[in-house]
């Protein structure tokens, strides 16, 4: 018989689902960090625009952050917590010294793009483990990660 945790979900599943949590809430830390910069450094025509949607990008990562170190608790393994830990892991890069607001609004699609790439092969990891708790938090991120893409990308249009 399988080891279960103190939810009820295999061990050895919520070991992996833990890990993968952990490089998401690596890229979630880099996309807060660079959304961040993009709102004090966005300079030119957009500036109001831009200015006020970078902190809802980065308010909104800061809440998933927590969320997500939570889950990784819940599934009975310690969250990163160090930023050289976030670098190693993270797939999304810092970006410094960007003020250009397309520029910078293609870096934010990208790191929208790598962060789903992530959440639906948690997703799909959570679905076998049988953990409604991390699929539905997977589910809720993918439906409004995807709405942003189709926003953001409109923005980039000519």
């Amino acid at each position: 018989m399988k080891k279960l945790n103190k939810i009820g979900i295999n061990q050895e599943l919520s070991d992996k689902l833990a890990d993968k949590l952990n490089i998401l809430l690596a890229n979630y830390q880099l996309f807060y960090i660079n959304a961040r910069g993009f709102h004090w450094n966005i300079k030119g025509e957009k500036f109001f625009e831009l200015h006020l949607k970078f902190e809802e990008l980065y308010n909104d990562a800061l809440l998933k952050v927590d969320e997500i170190a939570e889950r990784i608790l819940t599934l009975d393994k310690v969250p990163y917590h160090s930023f050289s830990d976030y670098l190693k892991a993270s797939t999304i890069q810092p970006v410094k010294n960007l003020s250009d607001g397309k520029k910078a609004v293609k870096v934010v699609v990208d790191g929208f793009c790598q962060l789903l790439v992530l959440e639906r092969e948690i997703l799909k990891l959570s679905a076998k483990a049988d953990d409604e708790g991390t699929n539905a938090m997977m589910s809720d991120y993918i439906r409004e990660k995807e709405k942003l893409v189709w926003m953001y990308s409109a923005f980039l249009e000519k």
